[in-house]
């Protein structure tokens, strides 16, 4: 009986994952929802602002996605902490950096051609020379 039992004892399955430490620094941080670790909000306040956020960017004010992915970037770095509170962050990442593309395009392909004249004053490249900063003299 001693016999098949040390057998039974060395056939069970090793573990095969030689990173799975269960007393990792990564395991034994606590994650918070906000850039501000605990001195930030709690779970239920973040979600609330979150939502915010994410529908005032609709109307006209997509600097909120940029501030709801930068005030929640711990949301975005750890996919399975926060399942009710990522999929207003992520989409408010989605919706800035497409808006953030859209205007970009514009006015590298449309440039002169879209704006005729002004847009000279509405690029931001040409700053130091208006300013006269690029002159050796």
């Amino acid at each position: 009986m001693e016999a098949s039992q040390s057998q039974v004892s060395t056939n069970a399955p090793q573990n095969s994952n030689p990173n799975n430490n269960s007393n990792s620094i990564l395991s034994s941080t606590p994650v918070w929802p906000t850039i501000d670790g605990p001195l930030g909000l709690s779970e239920e306040e973040s979600l609330s602002y979150a939502l915010r956020f994410y529908k005032f960017g609709y109307s006209l004010l997509p600097l909120l996605w940029a501030v709801n992915c930068f005030y929640f970037w711990p949301v975005l770095c750890h996919s399975r902490s926060f399942p009710r509170l990522r999929p207003y962050v992520v989409a408010s990442a989605i919706g800035f950096s497409a808006l953030l593309c859209a205007w970009v395009l514009t006015f590298a392909i449309g440039g002169e051609h879209l704006f005729g004249p002004t847009s000279d004053q509405l690029v931001m490249y040409n700053v130091a020379d208006r300013l006269g900063l690029t002159s050796w003299s």
